[in-house]
């Protein structure tokens, strides 16, 4: 009971309240308002009606406010009223199935879904002496991904590639034929005409109704993005505590981060590495850390990643890159010869892969790369004519099997793969290599 009375103290509101004094850009500062950093708040228009903001931190006498809508109607002297000083989400099973904003509510048209459970927007990531090995491989569905990249339960994992390489499908065949229990799907800061083209098109009725998908389309303010991250994570751990393997997407780390940089700004934060402030590059790990495997269950992160001029160390790739167990990198050399995935196996790799499968699977992927290599390496004299047979046997056998690799690596959005299929077809593969 007295944790209850804790909890119930820090969500239900005081009776705090504030007027506007300045504008700054979006950003509303308020006088005499001491609520505390994430709370809720509304602001009155003069046209009427309130507007939801969120605090997000203090300059001199004054509180900062990020509005959740356009200002427009907010003068000085507006009113400003504490709404909770804690953010709780509904969650429940009645999501499964559906489409929903960063506050839970949703926006597929459909009536509103009884939930019964409420969970914490801002919880902490589970303690690192907690947190079980990861010794369980999870099936993507990818082919390419389960042969030679294989992925536990609870591993966190990056896609990173520039813009038009297919990251969206590979994102929705993960969710249509993954053997996760449930998906939860944070799209943020995309194109609206893009939201649905996703859930029709990639994800598809079969994927849709395991999964729940939270939008915050481009168009949002900037805190609006950044709960649609907080949001679909705060539901995988709702059901990642019902004992279940949960895969979290989340498209993309590259926009919550820019939300966060324009929030951060209009704070009073000074910039540093290609102008993102400080916050960005704690607000990352903080984040990425709260998916993983835990005595209840698993989430495991999948991360798209959107780098500027694929640039592979731009700062958030950089940052990402060091947090995350392992990343795909999406070739846009290998899409433009209709190779799809695009994924370049020799950028990539799975951290925790050595724990995950058997010897002769993890040997199987090793020679695969190999070959994979010897070959690149020795493109240009291939493809020139210069190269002879005889002169490198392990460039020999990429040359007899690379054919048989590249159909490997290739897979229709309509087909499916298991970390069990993908291995044998890998063992079955190789055992034509030079080791046979």
């Amino acid at each position: 009971m007295d944790a209850l009375a804790e909890q119930l103290d820090a969500i239900l509101p005081a009776a705090i309240e504030g007027s506007v004094a300045q504008t700054s850009g979006l950003t509303l500062a308020v006088d005499d308002f001491p609520a505390p950093v994430g709370a809720l708040v509304e602001v009155r228009r003069q046209a009427g009606g309130w507007i939801p903001a969120e605090v997000v931190g203090f300059r001199d006498d004054r509180t900062l406010v990020f509005p959740l809508q356009p200002v427009q109607g907010v003068r000085r002297g507006s009113p400003v009223r504490l709404r909770r000083t804690a953010r709780m989400l509904p969650v429940g099973e009645a999501l499964l199935g559906r489409v929903i904003n960063p506050q839970g509510e949703a926006i597929d048209g459909r009536p509103q879904p009884l939930l019964e459970h409420r969970a914490h927007f801002h919880r902490p990531a589970p303690q690192a002496t907690q947190r079980p090995r990861i010794d369980t491989p999870l099936s993507t569905g990818i082919r390419a991904i389960d042969g030679l990249l294989t992925c536990g339960k609870g591993q966190r994992l990056g896609v990173f590639s520039g813009s038009g390489v297919g990251k969206s499908v590979l994102l929705g065949m993960m969710a249509r034929y993954t053997t996760a229990d449930v998906n939860v799907i944070a799209l943020i800061g995309e194109r609206g005409r893009e939201v649905n083209e996703f859930i029709e098109r990639d994800l598809g009725p079969t994927g849709l109704e395991r999964s729940v998908v939270v939008v915050a389309t481009s168009d949002e303010p900037a805190i609006v993005r950044l709960q649609a991250a907080y949001c679909a994570t705060a539901i995988a751990e709702f059901f990642r505590d019902q004992q279940r393997d949960v895969l979290l997407m989340m498209d993309s780390a590259t926009r919550l981060a820019m939300a966060q940089r324009e929030i951060g700004l209009a704070a009073g934060e000074p910039p540093t590495t290609r102008g993102y402030p400080p916050s960005v590059f704690s607000l990352l790990p903080a984040l990425l850390e709260r998916a993983g495997r835990t005595r209840e269950g698993s989430i495991t992160g999948i991360y798209s990643v959107l780098v500027e001029g694929d640039d592979h160390n731009e700062p958030i790739a950089d940052t990402c890159r060091g947090v995350l167990d392992g990343h795909f990198w999406l070739s846009r050399r290998i899409a433009s010869r209709g190779q799809y995935p695009a994924i370049d196996l020799l950028e990539s790799i799975s951290r925790l892969m050595n724990d995950l499968v058997p010897p002769e699977h993890l040997t199987a992927a090793r020679l695969f790369r190999e070959l994979l290599a010897a070959y690149h390496d020795h493109e240009d004299l291939i493809s020139i004519g210069a190269y002879r047979r005889g002169a490198n046997p392990t460039v020999d056998a990429a040359l007899t099997l690379r054919e048989r690799m590249t159909t490997f690596l290739k897979q229709a959005v309509s087909e499916s793969s298991t970390v069990e299929s993908a291995r044998k077809e890998l063992l079955a593969l190789m055992s034509a290599g030079p080791t046979a």
